[in-house]
């Protein structure tokens, strides 16, 4: 049997932008998805913390260091910016892979988003 299980995750960061316009996705620090082990073009889940509103759209690079967070395009309606919200990204594993597997979990200043 598989199961999805938490791959990677960035716990309490801090919306920096809201972009309409823009085709769609999450910007995301390229050292949040390093860290995280998130990949460009991933699948990740939102959790909005100010709102509960929660949604699916794909992760793309932002400049290293920034701390940039920005949803685009219609996700852009969920969030504002200063919303705090928790991006997770999910594995499929057998059960028995599932019983070791540890996740890549990241825990940023929500300040400014960095890992100081």
């Amino acid at each position: 049997m598989l199961i999805q299980v938490v791959k990677s995750k960035i716990h309490r960061v801090k919306v920096t932008g809201a972009d309409l316009n823009y085709i769609g996705s999450i910007t995301i620090d390229e050292t949040l998805m390093e860290a995280s082990n998130i990949y460009e073009g991933e699948k990740v889940s939102i959790v909005n913390l100010n709102n509960g509103e929660r949604l699916e759209t794909y992760a793309i690079k932002g400049p290293r260091n920034s701390g940039e967070i920005t949803l685009n395009g219609p996700a852009a309606r969920k969030v504002h910016k200063g919303d705090i919200i928790i991006i997770i990204a999910y594995g499929t594993l057998t059960c028995e892979e599932a019983k070791t597997f540890k996740p890549s979990i990241v825990f940023p200043n929500e300040e400014d988003n960095s890992l100081t």
